[in-house]
């Protein structure tokens, strides 16, 4: 940091539950009367944003998300669109940066960024930061990021990434996706899960594996304060059981984003009731997610 900058306290308290009652982007009628920008900017507090893809961009509208520390800041995902004339991502993200180190002026700040998994609706976005000075990207795949994390020694440990006072904690929850990783924040007491929990479609990859990384999510909760539980989509109506169908781009009636531990419990129970049916289902709907074995 440059002398005399003001440190930011990431770990003198815990953290403090904030409302997020957001109305999201979700869309148009017609992308030629779509009037939203193609990235809402959310600022949750003065050290994390989070983003959401325009539907009317792409239909998948994932979430990101860019949170600050003393030495670098973290973006999560990269969303659905290369492209930076239509999905300007990098210029989003360093207007970000610029106005963060303008009230907390600091010399050689870092990003840093990294995946919830290796979808393509999640790092679409990367070559936009391929250039970018001061940046590391890491790629989403196996090999590369569970190295990055220590994942292959270790599947089973919680990895640290130290943004400058601002740890964050991650976990290898494959299930959803071989490579998946779920990110717990202290400061906010967000726990990011990417695709493998949010109000849609669970798409489970290995049935044995998610219930396996559910339960440990379970588990992780039950010795941390958690205060949302945030996934990288919204793919639910308003009407409970009830999605909107693939590749829709125009969502007016959706719920919060956020869900809570009391979910991922309602998530195992319904992987229960799954397992119990001899001729298992296609999809095991709840009012805020379905259920979707692909195997």
């Amino acid at each position: 940091m440059a002398a005399g900058a003001r440190f930011v306290d990431f770990e003198g308290r815990g953290p403090e539950p904030r409302e997020l009652d957001v109305r999201w982007i979700h869309g148009s009628v017609s992308s030629k009367h779509n009037t939203d920008p193609d990235i809402q900017v959310h600022a949750y507090d003065e050290h994390t944003v989070i983003l959401r893809q325009n539907k009317a961009v792409h239909y998948e509208a994932p979430f990101l998300f860019l949170l600050f520390g003393n030495d670098r800041a973290v973006l999560i995902d990269t969303g659905a669109t290369a492209s930076a004339e239509f999905f300007p991502l990098r210029r989003v993200v360093d207007e970000l940066v610029d106005g963060w180190l303008a009230r907390h002026p600091r010399v050689d700040y870092q990003l840093l960024v990294l995946h919830t998994h290796g979808h393509s609706d999640h790092v679409a976005g990367d070559g936009q930061f391929a250039d970018r000075p001061d940046t590391t990207v890491v790629d989403a795949r196996l090999a590369t990021a569970w190295a990055y994390f220590g994942f292959e020694q270790d599947p089973t440990g919680v990895a640290r990434v130290d943004l400058g006072g601002r740890v964050l904690e991650c976990l290898a929850t494959p299930g959803h996706h071989e490579a998946a990783v779920t990110f717990y924040d202290p400061w906010t007491g967000f726990l990011l899960t990417g695709d493998t929990v949010y109000p849609g479609r669970l798409y489970i990859q290995d049935l044995p594996a998610f219930t396996r990384t559910v339960d440990r999510l379970i588990e992780f909760c039950d010795h941390r304060p958690v205060t949302h539980v945030l996934g990288c989509h919204i793919e639910m109506s308003t009407e409970p059981g009830v999605d909107y169908p693939v590749g829709t781009t125009y969502q007016p009636d959706e719920p919060p984003l956020q869900l809570t531990v009391t979910h991922l419990r309602e998530i195992r129970s319904a992987l229960d009731e799954l397992g119990g049916i001899a001729d298992r289902p296609r999809r095991l709907a709840r009012p805020l997610f379905v259920l979707w074995p692909e195997d």
